[in-house]
């Protein structure tokens, strides 16, 4: 029983665990919305909304020129959520198709440090932004005015595919989509090849099911159709009988 326990430990080590956090908080701070198991939007929630009201308060503190209480909020989200750096999605095929040397130089500066702004530098056509910079710049402007519940949690229907583990799409209030108009996620090489799977023993049963119910085929001529030819006399009788009356005309 889990008595005084008050996380969730996901079936997981607790350096395993704050990773995880810290990699679902940056994907939800990259797209705005990402869809997981229910247990982790869940436990989430909290982790994320204190990342926000951090970064809320290096707002406020920077725009009073408080820059060292400033500069703690920030060491405080960086200590909790790391700064990951990401590529914006129009360069993202760009990116993909550079090599080593030339995605270095997007992610990092000639002196080691990461770049923030994502802004073009020098020759370089893009560069990186980093996480903490969009945290601050662009996610916690729209929640200044905000007491909390910074995100909105939504139950889906479907079950994973795997463990059957139910899901939920978590979402930047303000920024999210209602719940009738998400689109349904692509689905994986896994549940497309079970769905295949699944059609074939549909289209087997049903093929099998009117094989069954068809009629089987005569073999033999029923009584009606012997005794309508026992009547009928033969084609040869029928001219011998033509013949003879025109003669007879």
């Amino acid at each position: 029983m889990r008595h005084r326990i008050r996380h969730r430990k996901l079936n997981r080590t607790s350096e395993h665990r704050k990773a995880l956090r810290r990699n679902l908080a940056q994907s939800l701070i990259e797209h705005g919305r990402i869809t997981t198991t229910l247990a982790k939007a869940r436990d989430i929630r909290p982790f994320f909304e204190r990342l926000v009201t951090l970064a809320v308060k290096t707002r406020r503190l920077a725009a009073a020129n408080d820059q060292a209480g400033a500069l703690r909020a920030r060491r405080a989200i960086h200590k909790l959520l790391g700064d990951r750096g990401m590529i914006p999605s129009e360069h993202r095929k760009t990116y993909e198709s550079m090599s080593n040397t030339a995605r270095a130089k997007t992610m990092r500066m000639f002196s080691g440090r990461r770049h923030r702004t994502g802004e073009p530098r020098g020759r370089l056509a893009f560069t990186a932004e980093s996480v903490t910079h969009r945290l601050i710049e662009t996610v916690a402007p729209r929640h200044e005015d905000r007491p909390g519940g910074y995100t909105r949690l939504i139950r889906l229907g479907g079950r994973r595919l795997g463990d059957a583990s139910l899901l939920a799409t978590i979402q930047l209030v303000g920024d999210e989509e209602a719940p009738t108009s998400i689109t349904k996620p692509k689905r994986s090489a896994r549940k497309r090849r079970a769905d295949a799977r699944y059609a074939a023993a549909i289209r087997a049963t049903k093929d099998r099911a009117s094989s069954d119910r068809a009629p089987a085929a005569r073999t033999e001529p029923e009584a009606d159709d012997v005794a309508a030819s026992a009547e009928e006399p033969p084609a040869a009788e029928r001219e011998q009988d033509g013949e003879q009356e025109q003669g007879e005309e």
